[in-house]
């Protein structure tokens, strides 16, 4: 074998890795998002800043295409990011990431209908579970603030499913194009709200730069290049570090903890989740 070309083990390990370092970058947000004493509309605006412009410069021309599948991601893009940073303010990080992170529920749920499959045992089942798993978070929250925060976390994993499928169907090309038009339309909304808030201090603008240019873009870019060197079922395992560490990281350097029952509701959705991906996978049903 060519010493220059890389072995298939290492093509693959070097995808694995690259998806493992997106999702530990992606965990990082929940904790900056805390730590910035901003309001969430001006944390997404500059975040969505920072994060196109990193795109444009890095894929230059490549990302202006506009065209309507590319549309139809970018608007998903743009609700999942906004409903998520508000939830993250409004309850806790933890109630967040994992209420997103029931997004594979919606998929169960909506590709038979807009597929036209029947629905599986091992998907009825997976959906009975994670819906028992999402019940359980609202039993910790009985204030205004944290219902709300949990509601928008549920609608946030709605967008990411909705941008699941519409990415589907979107060339892989122009995934990238996606998430920058997604960041645009963020800055444009969320501008005239932007001007009116508090002006961001030098820490703000740090927390903020790294959240856009290192938290979504970099991330985004790493599990781009990882999933062309892997499996969907290893890239979804692995990806699953996210909402593990995401609390984590908020615990040791916020102070704040989930509830009993949220952690148990998390156990049992990802435990769900992962069984499903992996029966689906092996088990040929």
């Amino acid at each position: 074998m060519d010493a220059n070309i890389p072995s298939p083990a290492r093509y693959h390990n070097t995808g694995i890795a690259a998806i493992a370092l997106a999702a530990i970058l992606w965990s990082t947000g929940g904790l900056f998002i805390k730590w910035i004493n901003l309001p969430p509309i001006s944390i997404l605006t500059y975040r969505a800043f920072f994060a196109a412009l990193l795109f444009l410069l890095i894929f230059k021309k490549n990302v202006l295409v506009l065209t309507p599948k590319i549309l139809l991601v970018s608007l998903f893009y743009t609700l999942l990011v906004g409903t998520f940073v508000f939830a993250t303010k409004l309850t806790t990080a933890a109630n967040a990431i994992f209420l997103q992170y029931t997004a594979p529920l919606y998929l169960i749920i909506l590709e038979p209908w807009l597929f036209k499959y029947k629905l599986s045992l091992q998907n009825g089942l997976t959906a009975i579970f994670c819906m028992l798993g999402m019940g359980l978070f609202f039993l910790d929250e009985f204030s205004l603030g944290g219902l709300l925060g949990n509601l928008l976390a549920l609608f946030s994993g709605v967008a990411l499913a909705g941008m699941m499928l519409a990415q589907r169907n979107n060339p892989q090309h122009h995934h990238e194009a996606s998430i920058f038009w997604g960041n645009v339309w963020v800055v444009i909304i969320g501008f005239t709200f932007t001007v009116n808030a508090p002006f961001p201090t030098v820490n703000d603008w740090f927390m903020l730069s790294f959240l856009g240019f290192i938290q979504i873009g970099l991330g985004y870019m790493l599990f781009t290049f990882g999933l062309k060197r892997v499996s969907a079922l290893e890239s979804s395992l692995v990806a699953m570090l996210e909402p593990i560490l995401n609390p984590v990281w908020v615990m040791i350097g916020f102070g704040e903890m989930p509830g009993f029952f949220a952690i148990v509701g998390a156990g049992i959705i990802i435990v769900a989740l992962v069984f499903r991906t992996i029966y689906t996978t092996y088990v040929k049903i």
